[in-house]
């Protein structure tokens, strides 16, 4: 891929061709969810005009086309993740909702008072909570693993951390609020020395990396199609057969029973055991479409780009008078996270969306990473496959006429 090809993939997202207060759109909030190309609406699209009906449950045509579309959606997210098996695949409404499938299958039905889930500093609510209910619920004992001063994980931490009372290591794979890479394949390994089973939060990492799960060697990946240029309201939780069959169902009824009467219940097989009424079936066509945009494309080629984007957006911040970067760390993932001296956060993006510049300004949903940084929140630029030098240095050129009039 050249940059003239680049461009080109960049028209294939028609919501960046738009302006937005009189300038050109540029988009930096993809932490927070990613445009979708054309591939993606018209699969959408298509099913809604041509295909709908509900799967698995008709002997009329349009059920057996979106049952085989549906299906081979779930292949497809096998593939990209190299899952061993296709029915280790279940469908989500995101990366919360998967995290939430293993706390309360897994967690409320196999933690003991006493054992001890692993968390870290950088991670999102989503992986925070759910675990702190279930504590509560099983009298299991969270740790955190801090961080050191550039926004890495503290390893030396991590590795006295584990133990025989380790039950579960549960990280981002990469960090929403920093851009840190996680080490996970480390992490995994060394919990499994433990015997303690590994989740890792993907949702910022499959836009950006190249994720085996096979490779790495987790128990649980999680992720959500619409950080990924697919749909929203439609994610991913894959994990390892053998853990799977064990865990009970968490919600209970269309698609995932077997038999019912009044007298007791048996369960479907994997996966639908954990697919409870109709799923979102535009969703995973949708996700599937934007599986096979990502893979149709020089990854290579896009991986060296944004890095060189980002190397080239942290260097332009470095030079913006009065500003500081919050967090350096040793390996980052298209996000940066920033303050201006003497300007609120939210008062320096409503003055930027003014140009057009769309990002993130908040806690980014992890208060307790804030807190351990000691400030309220930051500004965030993040960003995907389509962005380019423009735009970049229209953001730069914007934060520099913020600090100069303030």
């Amino acid at each position: 891929m050249n940059q003239q090809q680049h461009t080109q993939l960049r028209s294939q997202f028609p919501a960046l061709a738009q302006a937005v207060n009189g300038h050109p759109l540029v988009y930096l909030d993809n932490a927070a969810t990613t445009q979708k190309p054309h591939a993606v609406l018209d699969a959408i699209a298509h099913y809604y005009r041509a295909d709908n009906a509900n799967v698995h449950r008709a002997a009329h045509a349009l059920s057996g086309r979106a049952t085989r579309a549906f299906e081979a959606a779930r292949e497809t997210v096998a593939r990209f993740i190299n899952a061993p098996r296709s029915h280790e695949v279940i469908w989500t409404r995101g990366t919360t909702e998967a995290i939430n499938l293993v706390a309360q299958s897994w967690g409320m039905n196999e933690l003991k008072a006493g054992e001890e889930i692993i968390l870290s500093t950088l991670e999102h609510h989503a992986n925070i909570v759910p675990w702190q209910l279930v504590a509560q619920r099983t009298g299991a004992v969270i740790r955190v693993i801090p961080l050191d001063e550039r926004g890495d994980l503290d390893l030396a931490a991590y590795h006295a951390m584990l133990g025989p009372r380790t039950r579960l290591v549960s990280v981002a794979h990469v960090s929403n609020a920093l851009g840190t890479v996680n080490p996970v394949k480390e992490m995994v390994a060394a919990a499994k020395a433990v015997s303690a089973l590994t989740l890792l939060d993907g949702a910022q990492a499959v836009a950006h990396l190249e994720v085996d799960v096979q490779a790495i060697g987790c128990d649980f990946y999680a992720f959500s199609g619409h950080k990924l240029y697919g749909p929203t309201g439609i994610g991913v939780l894959w994990g390892r057969t053998e853990l799977l069959e064990r865990m009970p169902p968490w919600q209970a009824g269309g698609e995932m029973i077997d038999r019912v009467n009044f007298s007791g219940t048996t369960f479907n097989t994997l996966p639908f055991k954990f697919e409870a009424g109709t799923p979102h079936i535009a969703g995973a066509i949708g996700l599937a479409a934007a599986i096979d945009f990502v893979m149709g494309q020089d990854r290579h080629w896009l991986a060296s780009h944004e890095q060189a984007l980002t190397d080239y957006l942290v260097a332009g911040l470095q030079q913006v008078p009065g500003l500081r970067l919050i967090g350096e760390p040793d390996q980052r993932a298209g996000v940066v996270s920033f303050l201006l001296e003497d300007i609120h956060p939210q008062d320096a993006a409503t003055l930027l969306d003014m140009q057009g510049i769309a990002l993130r300004v908040g806690h980014h949903c992890a208060m307790p990473l804030m807190e351990s940084l000691g400030i309220g929140g930051t500004m965030r630029a993040s960003l995907g496959c389509y962005n380019n030098r423009d735009d970049v240095d229209a953001l730069l050129a914007a934060l520099h006429k913020l600090s100069d009039f303030f």
